[in-house]
């Protein structure tokens, strides 16, 4: 024993701080979920950062023919200078006169379109989703469904219906449109283009943001609030102030930052309105189209001074909504608060003048475009033909150009099945990244990493369209993918990502742990508990994140129109129609366009059983 217990024992030498650090790298790379956060923090960072960074550092560089010639040209191709920038501020007064139309006039047409189009849709969204919540309006089923429509659709679509309603040749100088050719009534220009007609179709198209968000707060407070001011005899006027609309603040700022970031990189609303004879509109969108041919470099100025924005509205909002009013009652019991009895007069002119606007907004489009491809001749609403259909001879005195009949066309079939190509694709891969990030992220919430990540995937959505195709444009040119679906499934795939994350973060968060916990116990691999445990019990809200990504691209203009010529996608050769003055094929295949959406959106709700509108009044 003594032996023993004199025994020398040597000192077991200390692990080096090299082999703990990798001893903890292995321990945190073992968890699949640590491993594919890793990859797709890596992944984002780039495909996010680096088309932003070069369409940044394509604003020092030196583009011959540009503005400011006289000293561009002096300088070689490509070389650095922040001339660009410099003009901005220059003190030539013809240079200025210059900078103004082509920068500070869009700029500030921009941020008005955005701030009236917020306006508007908060207004809008939010009266029908007061009354749908609150009041005792008729047909609130009906009108909950189609008042979505307009935002499900694509957004020149009320801009097209618009001109089929108020354009005339005598203000617009393109063709008649029903108010003009069937009641003789010419609208003013203000009425038919410029900042009211544009702002008006926005705030249409995006009111279901509003109606979505503030309708869901509306539904789910609590009547204790409302309840116990009543009972203290709190005129309703100062309890609707006071307590009802400081707990939609929250809605209504999410709103005004999906709208104005969307507004204001919205291209074919001011394109089709934004001008008539004698009146000019110009925005930063349909600017940077103008420019980005003859002032490259300017045009990537607009595309970076609209990221800055989009940003900067975005930290407004979280400042904004950081801190949330807490309230509590001093009287009165739970209880659900009465419906706002609209009287009975008053609820039918309300429910009527709601059912004419929903018709107009969602019903009237798809009857328009549908005529439009059976009128003789634009503006021309007593003779009919089939022609546009079925014309299968190529000649010009038809007055078709050229073309052949829709049905013949292969042409607009290409591009409609290059958009079924390109949102088939870009829903899959951002369905999928989507999906893994929003289970990594949940996995992960306390890390800080994680949050970075989440926040990456879900910077695209808040970025306008346009500036994100810009940074694309220049991104795809420096890597020779222009006009390859490639880059179109790319840029799709990186704008799409945040609909499939959010999804997936929020029905993953609802998940217990304990259901993975018990399949690691059995030596399950990863694989296999995401595909027969995870995806099925999640099912509904991860098919979501497919679905709503295709609907979301088949519809997309602005962030394809700069990346591909007319032929790869349907929403571009409607463009490239519509220029033509072929009202007929760009109303059908708009008309083409509305009915495939309408009917994926109907695949939505049947397969994941859920709706936009669900949980309002749907």
């Amino acid at each position: 024993m003594g032996s023993i217990s004199n025994a020398v024992v040597p000192n077991s030498p200390r692990p080096s701080r090299f082999k703990k650090s990798w001893h903890a790298l292995v321990t945190y790379l073992s968890k699949p979920q640590n491993t594919i956060l890793i990859i797709l923090g890596i992944v984002l960072t780039l495909l996010v950062f680096i088309p932003m960074v070069d369409v940044f550092l394509d604003t020092f560089k030196i583009h011959h023919g540009s503005a400011g010639e006289d000293l561009t040209m002096s300088l070689d191709e490509d070389q650095w200078s922040a001339y660009s920038w410099a003009l901005l501020f220059t003190s030539n007064k013809m240079k200025a006169e210059i900078i103004r139309k082509n920068f500070w006039l869009p700029l500030g047409n921009t941020l008005a379109l955005a701030a009236l189009s917020c306006l508007f849709a908060v207004l809008f969204g939010g009266i029908v989703a007061y009354l749908v919540t609150r009041t005792n309006l008729k047909c609130k089923k009906y009108i909950s469904s189609v008042f979505i429509f307009p935002y499900i659709m694509p957004q020149w679509t009320l801009a097209m219906v618009w001109k089929n309603l108020f354009d005339s040749v005598a203000v617009t100088g393109t063709k008649n449109g029903i108010f003009a050719a069937l009641f003789h009534i010419t609208m003013p220009a203000w009425w038919c283009g410029g900042l009211f007609p544009c702002a008006m179709v926005l705030g249409m198209h995006y009111a279901p943001f509003a109606y979505i968000l503030i309708g869901g707060v509306f539904r789910n407070m609590d009547a204790n609030l409302e309840e116990a001011a009543t009972i203290l005899n709190t005129p309703k006027w100062k309890i609707f102030f006071r307590v009802t609309l400081p707990m939609v603040l929250p809605a209504v700022m999410s709103t005004i930052l999906l709208v104005f970031s969307s507004a204001m990189g919205s291209y074919p609303v001011p394109h089709y309105l934004g001008n008539a004879i004698g009146h000019d509109f110009p925005v930063m969108a349909t600017k940077y189209m103008e420019l980005r041919v003859n002032n490259p470099a300017l045009s990537s100025i607009i595309s970076v001074v609209m990221m800055v924005i989009g940003v900067s509205i975005l930290l407004l909002n979280s400042k904004m909504t950081s801190g949330r009013k807490q309230y509590t009652t001093v009287t009165g019991k739970s209880g659900q608060v009465s419906k706002v009895n609209l009287g009975k007069v008053g609820v039918w002119v309300i429910t009527i003048l709601l059912l004419i606007i929903t018709f107009f907004t969602s019903i009237f489009p798809m009857i328009s475009f549908a005529l439009e491809t059976f009128y003789a001749n634009p503006g021309d609403y007593s003779a009919w033909t089939l022609k546009w259909w079925n014309n299968n001879a190529v000649g010009e005195e038809n007055g078709m150009y050229g073309q052949l009949g829709i049905w013949h066309n292969k042409s607009i079939w290409k591009a409609f099945g290059g958009s079924l190509f390109t949102a088939v694709l870009s829903a899959f891969l951002a369905g999928t990244i989507g999906t893994l990030v929003g289970y990594c992220v949940a996995k992960n919430r306390k890390s800080k990493f994680a949050n970075y990540v989440n926040d990456v995937a879900f910077l695209p959505y808040l970025l306008p369209s346009l500036s994100v195709g810009a940074a694309f444009f220049v991104f795809g040119n420096n890597i020779g993918w222009f006009n390859t679906y490639r880059l179109l499934i790319l840029v799709g795939m990186i704008k799409y990502i945040p609909f499939a994350s959010k999804a997936s973060f929020n029905s993953m968060i609802q998940l217990s742990g304990e259901i993975e916990e018990a399949a690691i116990i059995q030596n399950v691999p990863w694989w296999k508990r995401m595909l027969r445990i995870i995806v099925p019990i999640q099912k509904s809200s991860i098919l979501s994140g497919y679905l709503l990504p295709f609907i979301t691209g088949m519809r997309e203009l602005t962030l394809f129109m700069m990346l591909a010529s007319s032929d790869k996608l349907a929403t571009l050769q409607l463009d490239y129609f519509d220029e033509m003055g072929l009202y007929a094929f760009s109303s059908a295949i708009n008309l083409i366009l509305i009915v495939t959406i309408l009917l994926m959106n109907g695949i939505v709700n049947r397969l994941t059983g859920a709706s936009l509108d669900k949980g309002i009044g749907g």
